[in-house]
């Protein structure tokens, strides 16, 4: 099938490297050349230089291409002032989009489909420093950072560059199931994500962001001590803070509160588990730190909208 990524001058090269190596290995692993072509369409002839000052030579120009597209994709750019309106580009992405299987974005990507029209009503995802402008830009659009990818329809969005791995990785995984999806991440040495219908939560992704505080030290206590006890009094201890001042901290450092983030650690590490292993769920309970398995199925439902058992039978790797 045809994939066709489309850049700019200043777009970042590895929102198109990263998404063509994961289809390109899919079509390796599945020793058929034909299971994925990808083009790189630019908006002018190249060559002309990425935001790492390397050269891209696209395949064809908007003006240029005639062949037809199975998946569409928009690459980013880290500079999004390159990201401007441009007429031409923006009628093309509403023509084809009409006859695209699906289209999506990479990273600040979204922005450009948001100027072609194509984000109106839409629950989208960017990278984390570029949501407040999307959401600005376009108001008609339900923007949430927190997401690695998101799926809405036929539209895919991904937050910031490596994400564009894990969204080809959720198509190759549509395309061909799971069972590829597993050899692909396991060549290229990803972590397989969820389907791109799911929210994609990422607590380890959260406490990079104060990491080397005091907050991020107690993040690292939660992530690596899921079966101890982590109440906001024996964490304030450790931090040694009261626990007022340590909640307050804690929230304005990182955005959530204590709880939320021991819940979704939890939560994260028993996906991991009922995704992996066959083990009973009231053990991957125990095993994440939960009071009992109840517990664990109320957390499910608050974050992800399905049970553990569920979740099991649609995303447990198969045999």
């Amino acid at each position: 099938m045809q994939v066709a990524i489309l850049a700019f001058p200043g777009v970042q090269l590895l929102d198109i490297a990263g998404p063509a190596d994961v289809f390109m290995e899919a079509a390796r692993q599945l020793n058929d050349a034909s299971a994925y072509r990808v083009h790189i369409i630019g908006t002018e002839s190249g060559p002309f230089k990425s935001s790492s000052g390397l050269q891209v030579t696209p395949d064809a120009t908007l003006q240029t291409y005639r062949g037809n597209i199975d998946t569409l994709l928009v690459a980013g750019s880290p500079d999004t002032d390159v990201i401007t309106e441009n007429s031409t580009r923006d009628a093309w992405l509403r023509k084809r989009a009409k006859n695209v299987r699906r289209m999506g974005s990479v990273c600040t990507g979204a922005l450009i489909l948001g100027m072609a029209g194509l984000l109106e009503g839409k629950r989208i995802t960017t990278h984390w420093n570029s949501a407040e402008k999307l959401a600005a830009m376009f108001p008609h659009t339900e923007v949430d950072p927190d997401c690695i990818y998101l799926r809405d329809g036929q539209l895919y969005t991904s937050a910031g560059v490596t994400a564009g791995m894990d969204l080809a990785l959720a198509m190759v995984e549509e395309d061909y199931g799971r069972e590829l999806a597993l050899r692909v991440a396991r060549e290229m040495v990803m972590f397989v994500k969820r389907p791109g219908g799911q929210s994609q939560y990422s607590t380890h992704l959260a406490a990079q962001q104060t990491e080397g505080s005091a907050i991020g030290h107690i993040q690292a206590y939660v992530l690596a001590n899921l079966r101890a006890d982590l109440s906001v009094p024996a964490l304030a201890e450790r931090a040694r803070m009261s626990e007022r001042s340590f909640s307050r901290i804690f929230k304005a450092e990182s955005g959530s509160t204590p709880a939320s983030f021991v819940e979704a650690a939890r939560l994260d590490h028993a996906r991991r588990l009922i995704e992996e292993q066959k083990q009973p769920l009231k053990r991957i309970a125990q095993r994440c730190g939960f009071s009992s398995l109840d517990a664990m199925r109320k957390a499910f439902m608050r974050r992800i909208s399905i049970g553990p058992a569920e979740y099991r039978r649609r995303f447990a790797a198969k045999e």
